[in-house]
């Protein structure tokens, strides 16, 4: 099949004396392929991919043979073609100079590993190991691997993360390395992949390569478009992008398209492949619906190994790509510190704005801190870093599971990316926080507006579940800054944690607790006795309820403690607490029960005998009002939990009014 691509810019087809056009339908200008490019070794390495997909999964009795061998072709010329192919050291995987390749169809890791097998960094007897626990070869690519820099396998995210990668490299980084991405046709599905495309347009990506593996079958039938090219074209070109359409297992076509990409266009290329599942698997196999992650055993396995073995015309063919001039790695990660602060206890500060500040601060100091956001910066207050540190800030629009995308495709290059929106809306990037996990990533989330006490607003609006989903992330740490102190040294903090943390900021303001000079530790929370008096309920709070908490503690005896890090919770300081008050606790949260800070307690303290763990928090759907009026309508004002103390307690007395004193635990 020629290859096409629309109107103008593709030159004309050259016709033989006759009037007539070639057989082969390639393009005069695609013809000199032949005479520039060794298409036969190409050919040759392209059947040892499948060769080895075939073996790989046979040996694993599992995986996805007939998705690698669509995309055979497609990744021996990547990987193998000096001139149009990716630029990268086969021995230095980590060299930021490389070129890069995320396989967004993650199922076709196999020839992902039999690519770096035969460029020589993996070795060819380790491919049997493929999906074995003792083994890195993993169903689906994953950053154990030095060549990995994004976990993929969850279809539609691969290309938001090759997007970032590729803005840090050319904005931040001022680095030539270009960026590839393979999506299968099915993938192209989630909305996901047009978020990222339109983020690449908006920016210019020229260095961002889309290829998409369009072999018209899915899982359990044919993708939306079958085999339609022309209608995936025209969509992916409505979203910016420079768009070819080929057929994928001729090299001709292949490298004409790699080679048109390679120019200077202020736009993304899109190259739309025309591929078939199970190419040369033989007739009984290829472009049929049931093979869809079946692995080929026995005599079906040797049937086509013996098939694929005679179409390689030189079992040594061997071919080397063009290696960057620099091998540098990746930048390693600094001590981020905040320069000194200069609050004062009492004044009124919503902890959004001392994220904001802190941030700009954080960023004078280390040059690898960047952000992202969701077209809410004049909320969450990225505003300011926005306007001071420019190509560093990105802004993603209202897409925000591409923009933790994005955030992740920064971290896979070595920066510091801070990813704020709404608290509610990281709900729908949730799917791509879990990836970033198994990523890897250093990625630092942040959620303002929380809970009811933004009151207006409405329940659209109201993040109750935010803590639920964030805790569940592996390796997560989660902070809740109640004033302005906390909140610029939680920042501090996560910026020098080596993984995925998440800071929850509120949209009121609230007064200063501590002393600038107050230290803060990821795991440690922050207790507020009374100087006189016995108190007989542990108080927990965070955000809004610790201030509530603290106005309960004028009326009845309690311990207050400031839940300022959510996970890991300190359990030695709240039983420490809980010991002193009778084994009685209260959580007290501005969320919903399930998840949040009655969880994180009870999952801390559970194992103990003897407490007493109550809740408040908030239970069903709220509403728009006051937010005086939704605290009080939903159980968590500083009136509703002197209430509680004394159910709980019935013994409690008045509280002296002496002044709070601060004891460190």
């Amino acid at each position: 099949m020629g290859f096409k691509k629309r109107e103008d810019s593709m030159p004309p087809k050259r016709k033989s004396p006759e009037g007539k056009k070639e057989d082969s339908g390639i393009p005069c200008k695609r013809k000199a392929m032949l005479k520039t490019h060794n298409l036969e070794c190409l050919r040759d390495i392209a059947m040892k991919l499948r060769i080895h997909s075939v073996k790989m999964c046979e040996a694993s009795k599992s995986g996805h043979p007939t998705t690698c061998s669509s995309i055979a072709e497609i990744m021996a010329a990547l990987f193998f073609d000096p001139m149009v192919g990716m630029k990268y050291d086969p021995l230095h995987p980590e060299n930021i100079f490389n070129d890069r390749l995320v396989l967004s169809k993650g199922h076709a890791a196999p020839i992902l590993y039999a690519a770096w097998a035969e460029a020589g960094l993996v070795k060819k007897e380790d491919l049997l190991n493929l999906r074995k626990i003792t083994s890195d070869l993993e169903g689906h690519p994953t950053p154990r691997l030095p060549f990995v820099d994004v976990a993929t396998g969850s279809l539609g995210q691969g290309l938001s993360a090759a997007a970032g990668m590729a803005y840090a490299a050319k904005y931040i980084e001022k680095n030539p390395a270009r960026i590839f991405c393979i999506c299968g046709d099915g993938e192209m599905s989630e909305g996901s992949c047009w978020e990222a495309l339109l983020f690449a347009w908006k920016y210019e990506l020229d260095n961002l390569v889309l290829i998409v593996d369009m072999n018209r079958l899915g899982q359990s039938q044919e993708a939306p478009h079958g085999h339609d090219t022309d209608l995936m074209l025209k969509k992916v070109q409505a979203f910016g992008a420079t768009a070819y359409c080929v057929d994928g297992h001729d090299l001709s076509d292949v490298l004409y398209a790699l080679e048109q990409s390679k120019k200077p266009s202020k736009k993304p290329t899109a190259i739309i492949a025309k591929t078939y599942k199970g190419k040369d698997f033989t007739s009984s196999i290829e472009d049929k619906l049931d093979y869809h992650g079946k692995a080929l055993v026995g005599e079906e396995a040797k049937t086509v190994i013996e098939h694929l073995t005679k179409l390689i015309k030189k079992e040594d063919s061997k071919m080397e790509p063009e290696k960057p001039k620099e091998l540098k790695p990746k930048p390693a990660a600094p001590v981020v510190k905040l320069t000194p602060l200069t609050y004062k206890k009492g004044e009124k500060i919503a902890t959004r704005n001392a994220f904001g500040t802190a941030l700009i601060n954080i960023g004078k100091n280390c040059e690898l801190v960047v952000a992202v956001d969701g077209d809410t910066k004049n909320s969450t207050m990225t505003l300011g870093f926005a306007k001071e540190f420019g190509p560093r800030f990105a802004e993603c629009y209202i897409a925000e599971q591409n923009m933790i995308g994005i955030a992740v495709g920064m971290s896979a290059r070595g920066f510091i990316p801070f990813a704020s929106t709404f608290a509610a809306f990281h709900t729908r990037g949730f799917d791509f926080i879990r990836m970033a996990a198994i990523s890897q990533s250093n990625l630092k989330i942040v959620g303002s507006h929380a809970g009811i006490h933004i009151g207006q607003d409405g329940p659209s609006q109201m993040a109750l579940e935010d803590f639920a989903m964030m805790r569940s992330v592996a390796g997560s740490v989660c902070l809740y800054p109640s004033e302005a102190v906390s909140c610029e040294k939680a920042v501090e903090l996560v910026a020098n944690y080596k993984g995925i943390t998440y800071i929850r900021t509120s949209r009121g303001a609230t007064p200063v607790l501590y002393s600038n000079e107050e230290v803060f530790e990821i795991g440690k929370c922050k207790v507020h006795r009374k100087a006189t008096g016995t108190p007989k309920v542990t108080v927990i709070g965070g955000g809004i309820t610790l201030h509530e908490a603290l106005k309960a503690q004028e009326t009845v005896d309690i311990t207050v403690v400031d839940l300022f890090s959510v996970k890991p919770v300190d359990e030695a300081g709240i039983l420490a607490c809980a010991k002193e008050t009778g084994g009685k606790i209260l959580t007290v949260e501005d969320h919903f029960r399930e998840g949040g800070l009655y969880d994180a307690v009870c999952s801390a303290l559970g194992k103990y005998k003897d407490l007493e763990i109550h809740s408040l928090a908030v239970v069903g759907v709220p509403r728009s009002g006051q937010p005086e009026e939704l605290l009080e309508m939903f159980g968590i004002s500083a009136k509703k939990i002197i209430e509680k103390v004394k159910e709980i307690a019935p013994q409690v007395t008045k509280a002296s009014l002496l002044p709070l004193s601060l004891i460190h635990i």
